[in-house]
């Protein structure tokens, strides 16, 4: 328990957004993705996920999806068409409508709330997705209500907003950790990753990758950052995170230019020279196939989801 009050303390969380939306059609979204960790509270209606196995919240529960994880999620019942991520954010208007007045509570329709977030162990490597965990459901009181007073928050334009919607999110953090612990979930992941947070290399590892993005990150180069052989690094690596390093340095590429792509008016080209894609094509259509849409879709999606 030492070990993730070290971890929790270390934590940058930042807000990404949070809605309420209002579901007009059933939808199976067929490949669900996105860089940043998301809960989906389902309020009123029927969401379920999952391919093989498939699982339906209730009412008031909590879907969670750590970031880097591909899901397929089913908004309402019956038998709905299966869509890709494109093609529902490309029809947004046909399957939901964002509500900015109404409390969820007080909606008669069927509704659920998103909140969406970034939660980095020192400010590095994002916690979820470093436990390597699939999508899973929280059932938790406490949670639901942060949830539904950070939505409330988003909803108004009153002074301390900001500071709010943070602190309400760090909560949502820490109550999520917590949930995983006191409920034993993911006994295995959490012992490997407990690990490599204490490792000094591991750790120098991690920050020169964020620090040198668009750079020289080949084996050889790692290896001299931790100190230890060219031919050890990768397989030093693998051991403690499960990967091996060059997948983990392709998909912090891929997040930062998803960052550049939000926030940003720089052109495809300049975001994937930044992110150490000499080659724009090729950085294209490793894009594509990590998140499933072209960049340029991907900021259209952005621009969309902002509405």
């Amino acid at each position: 328990m030492e070990d993730y009050n070290k971890i929790i303390e270390s934590l940058g969380v930042k807000y990404v957004k949070a809605r309420n939306v209002r579901m007009l059609k059933p939808v199976a979204l067929t490949n669900f993705y996105d860089i940043e960790n998301t809960i989906i509270l389902l309020n009123k209606g029927k969401i379920s996920f999952g391919t093989e196995e498939v699982e339906t919240l209730e009412e008031g529960e909590i879907l969670f999806i750590p970031g880097g994880k591909m899901a397929s999620v089913t908004y309402g019942g019956g038998n709905p068409p299966k869509v890709n991520y494109e093609t529902y954010i490309g029809n947004k208007d046909r399957y939901y409508e964002v509500n900015k007045s109404i409390a969820p509570s007080e909606l008669d329709e069927e509704n659920f709330s998103t909140v969406t977030f970034e939660a980095k162990v020192f400010d590095t490597v994002n916690f979820f997705a470093s436990l390597d965990i699939p999508p899973f459901v929280i059932k938790s009181e406490k949670l639901r209500h942060l949830v539904d007073e950070l939505i409330v928050e988003e909803m108004n334009e009153v002074p301390g907003k900001g500071r709010i919607i943070l602190n309400n999110t760090e909560k949502i953090v820490i109550e999520t950790i917590r949930y995983i612990l006191v409920h034993r979930l993911f006994v295995e992941q959490l012992a490997t990753n407990s690990t490599y947070f204490k490792d000094p290399r591991l750790l120098n590892i991690f920050a020169y990758i964020k620090d040198e993005i668009g750079g020289d990150l080949s084996n050889k180069v790692l290896a001299s950052v931790a100190n230890v052989s060219e031919d050890y690094v990768g397989q030093y690596f693998k051991m403690l995170t499960g990967i091996n390093p060059q997948d983990y340095i392709e998909y912090q590429r891929m997040e930062k230019a998803v960052h550049m792509l939000r926030t940003t008016k720089k052109s495809i080209r300049e975001i994937g020279r930044e992110v150490g894609y000499k080659d724009t094509a090729y950085f294209c259509r490793r894009f594509k196939m990590m998140f499933g849409i072209p960049a340029g879709k991907m900021r259209r999606r952005e621009s969309l989801m902002n509405v």
